[in-house]
Parts: structure tokens; C-alpha cells; sequence
């Protein structure tokens, strides 16, 4: 801890990096015709400790209906966002536009108080929020028996 203030255990980096490469790459180097699967599919997001003690993470998820396209989940000490985008066919046009299953796992701090999480959806972010405790289990002597 920096400061008295818990620090967020941080997912694996590669991933994410990874995927903001690929998602980068010129369409011309990329396998247009085939579809990512679900899990390659990233969301943006932001995560940080505010002012007094709370995890934030906010993502990226524009044009969704909170209600039936975002499902949020705490599972063994990490958030899951789920989201889905339908797509809308066309006859006529193009899409820079990303259609389907999108998924970000993030590593809650130590600390956060999973019973206590919200979540709001404002003008295509949404934001999670957790209160985390600075509270560490006091140290105790633990007696050794002597066996045989």
C-alpha cells in the first residue's frame, strides 16, 4: 500500500495490449471475413481509486440499452462486463461500427466490498462502484503443536 491507500491488483497487461494492437491494425492486414470470437472482442474502460477509497471502472459502451444489452457479474474477485451490440442490416453503405459479444474481465483491489457494488449507464459510459476497506486482518500468534 502507497500512502495508506490499497492498490489495484492489475489483470494481465499483455492481453489488453494485445488486443489494442489488433484492434489497430490497418483493415487491409486483418481477417475481415472472419468473426472475432466473443472474448476478442474488447470494451474500453478506466479503473482507479477516488478520493475516498472507492473502486471506479468505468468502460466504453456506446448506443446500448443498459437494461437488456449490459450484464455485469463478481466472480472470485474480478468484474465482468458483458455487453452485446445487434447489428442493423443495410442494403446500401458501411460500418467502422463493432457488432456483437464484448467482454472485459477486471481484478477487483484488495479490499473491495463486493456486497456494496452499483453500476449506472450515462451517455454511453458505464460506471461501476465499490467501497474498498483499509482494514488488514490483525497480526496473531498461531501456537505449533509438537506431534508423536
Amino acid at each position: 500500500m502507497a500512502g495508506g491507500t490499497p492498490e489495484v491488483r492489475r489483470e494481465r497487461r499483455s492481453l489488453p495490449d494485445l488486443l489494442d494492437w489488433a484492434e489497430n491494425l490497418p483493415e487491409s492486414l486483418t481477417w475481415t471475413n472472419w468473426p472475432a470470437p466473443a472474448g476478442m472482442r474488447g470494451i474500453r474502460v478506466e479503473e482507479f481509486l477516488d478520493e475516498d477509497g472507492t473502486f471506479v471502472a468505468r468502460a466504453e459502451l456506446p448506443g446500448m440499452d443498459p437494461e437488456k444489452d449490459i450484464d455485469l457479474e463478481i466472480d472470485n474477485g474480478m468484474l465482468v462486463i458483458r455487453a452485446e451490440r445487434q447489428e442493423e442490416k443495410r442494403e446500401r453503405g458501411r460500418t467502422e461500427f463493432r457488432y456483437g459479444k464484448f467482454t472485459r474481465r477486471l481484478a477487483l483491489p484488495e479490499g473491495a466490498d463486493e456486497s456494496e457494488v452499483s453500476a449506472r449507464y450515462t451517455d454511453g459510459i458505464l460506471e461501476v462502484r465499490m467501497p474498498v476497506s483499509e482494514k488488514r486482518p490483525e497480526a496473531r500468534a498461531i501456537p505449533v503443536q509438537r506431534t508423536g
